[in-house]
């Protein structure tokens, strides 16, 4: 009897660690929503663009709305291997690019990036990255404003979210 008592104060012993592991888990996991959610809201007031969730694009898709969606992943290669449906390339940095520097854009020029999103200044511009920590597509959807682009947004969930709800993507041919 003293066994199964034992066994049976070890197991509740267990569970109310694991409980209090996890409460302190989800208290880290909160702060670290929030911060990711401020910076997020942060970045998108200084740089004047809007945000789409997956779904909403994916509408936007579905219903044939005319879009350029800019891919700003780091390597060519990731874009090669998969990529939204009709999106295109382009390399931004991570950091805030202020300043247009041809290096730090694989060489590419201010002018490389208007001419990549086309003459008409009205066009849905949607600019994305892999996740929402990376502002590479901040940056992208920065200069399409500065540009004068007018209907600019960010996918701030990128291919991840995208991928997560179970969208379909595109390989380079």
């Amino acid at each position: 009897m003293r066994v199964v008592q034992k066994v049976l104060a070890l197991l509740l012993l267990s569970v109310f660690c694991l409980a209090q592991t996890a409460r302190a888990d989800k208290f880290e996991d909160e702060a670290a929503k929030e911060k990711e959610a401020v910076k997020l809201t942060r970045d998108t007031q200084k740089g004047g663009y809007g945000l789409v969730t997956a779904e909403e694009l994916k509408k936007w898709m579905d219903e044939g709305k005319k879009l350029v969606i800019v891919d700003t992943m780091p390597f060519e290669d990731s874009y090669k291997k998969e990529h939204l449906p009709g999106a295109v390339s382009f390399l931004f940095p991570i950091p805030d690019m202020d300043a247009w520097e041809a290096k730090e854009t694989g060489g590419k020029t201010e002018a490389d990036y208007a001419k990549l999103l086309g003459p008409d200044k009205d066009a849905t511009i949607v600019v994305y990255c892999g996740f929402v920590k990376c502002t590479r597509s901040h940056n992208g959807a920065v200069w399409a404003k500065k540009l004068g682009y007018k209907n600019v947004v960010r996918f701030p969930g990128g291919i991840f979210a995208w991928k997560g709800a179970a969208y379909p993507v595109e390989a380079a041919k």
